[in-house]
């Protein structure tokens, strides 16, 4: 079936929003494509949730917005090394978007010829980076230039929905605070869902990680920074 979209790729849709027409003198009265997210009806295509435009030779998709998190310019991610290749590696956000670590932000003077970015990041490796460009004509560019930022070789990763980060880092950073001062550990919470955790042993990581799930749980429950307190204070006390 032959798609002729009127929207663009990368856009965001929203369910029963139209995607385009069937091309041709085919007739389609209703089609549902559960794989693609979208259906048919009367030779117009329309979305069937709330997601992310994908233009395909002969048709059109739509990648679900649930779970996944949509770059934005600036923004504190931890990604996790998927591709190599000459000039730069390929890192996966969680996103419907790959995104791009160029070996000149790695290595001082860098030559493709001479450097082998293997032996810098492998696959597998996860980075906490920040977005510097990001629209919708690329994929998101990374950077670790920072003190900061740069390869994850301890703790653990948390996964949480990127819808609750405003939640775990709470107004004025209240929700974090307390995650802060009442386990000790050293947490970063990046835009894309997931969350990095440095505590000094497995009693606190259980604590804090049960915290963090309670947050991603129960998001909207009254009272939530309140029993976050009291469960840490009651798990560690003043340990």
């Amino acid at each position: 079936m032959k798609i002729k979209p009127i929207v663009v790729e990368r856009q965001i849709v929203r369910p029963g929003d139209l995607l385009g027409y069937v091309e041709g003198e085919q007739s389609v009265s209703f089609m549902l494509y559960p794989d693609k997210n979208v259906y048919v009806k009367e030779n117009r295509v329309y979305s069937s949730v709330l997601g992310v435009v994908v233009i395909e030779d002969d048709g059109i998709s739509v990648i679900p917005l649930e779970g996944f998190y949509i770059p934005k310019k600036d923004d504190l991610v931890i990604g996790t090394i998927v591709g190599i290749g000459l000039t730069s590696w390929i890192v996966d956000i969680r996103s419907p978007y790959k995104a791009v670590l160029n070996g000149s932000d790695v290595i001082e003077d860098f030559n493709p010829i001479q450097h082998d970015l293997r032996n810098y990041l492998d696959i597998g490796d996860q980075i906490l980076a920040r977005i510097v460009s990001c629209d919708r004509t690329r994929d998101p560019v990374l950077t670790i230039k920072s003190r900061e930022l740069g390869k994850i070789i301890d703790g653990v990763i948390v996964e949480v929905k990127p819808s609750r980060v405003p939640r775990i880092i709470g107004r004025n950073k209240s929700m974090l605070n307390i995650l802060l001062e009442y386990s000790g550990c050293n947490i970063i919470v990046a835009q894309n869902g997931l969350v990095w955790v440095r505590c000094s042993d497995k009693e606190r990581y259980d604590a804090v990680i049960n915290a963090i799930k309670m947050i991603n749980d129960k998001p909207h429950m009254k009272g939530l920074t309140e029993a976050v307190k009291t469960y840490l204070q009651n798990r560690l006390g003043g340990r």
